[in-house]
């Protein structure tokens, strides 16, 4: 939910079908599966801007099965610490991924964030995003958020293959909430520049990411005024 070098998977919540690493196919009278498993270490686990572990390192991991026809299914965990009785996040999620032509995707879905030993954390979204020619337009909308309020986390993205096999990523999301959960004010922006590099078989990432939140406002969301600072990132990772 909401709360510097180390090794790193993506998140859940920015997990596509298409996105899958694959490491085994599974044939079976209803169609194919793709079955991966990922493990990763990160320097800093963000969340939208916003660091889930107090500045310090995660440990993450995964699995998803996705079927030929685009629809998958899908675990994922990471340690957490918002100062709590929280200490672990798993998100459980489902959705539906295919191409529209070759250059066009879209993605839909529902995802569980859960927190053992602090269940008042819990909530769930549902997604959905359209991507072409290197640009991602998506949305995350939850009316469970803290209980009982109401958000959409929307966002613009762009990817780009630099020379020497390096990935550039840009994002910029807007996150709404319909109670005043800043002072006065129920939004705040965030944005990233991620670089990634495929090497001896690991994923390496290095990303820059920032929030419009002052400090003041961070720390009546997540306890403390530097958990939504710029922040650079440093992970690796490897699919399995």
């Amino acid at each position: 939910m909401l709360k510097k070098l180390t090794l790193a998977i993506a998140a859940a919540s920015a997990v596509t079908a298409s996105s899958f690493a694959v490491a085994e196919t599974v044939s079976s009278p209803v169609g194919d599966f793709d079955v991966s498993m990922n493990v990763g270490l990160t320097s800093d686990y963000m969340f939208r801007g916003i660091s889930q572990t107090q500045g310090n390192g995660a440990i993450q991991g995964g699995l998803d099965v996705a079927h030929e026809s685009g629809l998958y299914v899908g675990t994922w965990a990471s340690n957490v610490d918002f100062g709590g009785d929280a200490s672990v996040e798993f998100d459980y999620y489902l959705g539906f991924g295919n191409n529209i032509t070759e250059n066009i995707s879209y993605d839909l879905g529902w995802i569980k964030y859960a927190y053992p030993g602090e269940s008042a954390l819990n909530f769930s979204e549902y997604y959905g995003s359209l991507s072409a020619y290197g640009f991602t337009a998506g949305a995350a909308y939850s009316d469970d958020f803290a209980g009982d309020d109401t958000t959409l986390y929307s966002y613009l993205g762009y990817e780009y293959a630099l020379p020497y096999d390096v990935g550039l990523a840009l994002q910029y999301g807007k996150y709404d909430f319909k109670d005043a959960t800043f002072g006065n004010d129920d939004t705040y922006n965030d944005w990233s520049v991620g670089l990634s590099k495929t090497m001896a078989g690991l994923d390496f990432g290095l990303t820059y990411s920032d929030t419009s939140l002052s400090g003041s406002e961070c720390a009546g969301f997540v306890g403390k005024d530097d958990y939504c600072d710029a922040t650079f990132v440093v992970s690796v990772s490897k699919s399995l």
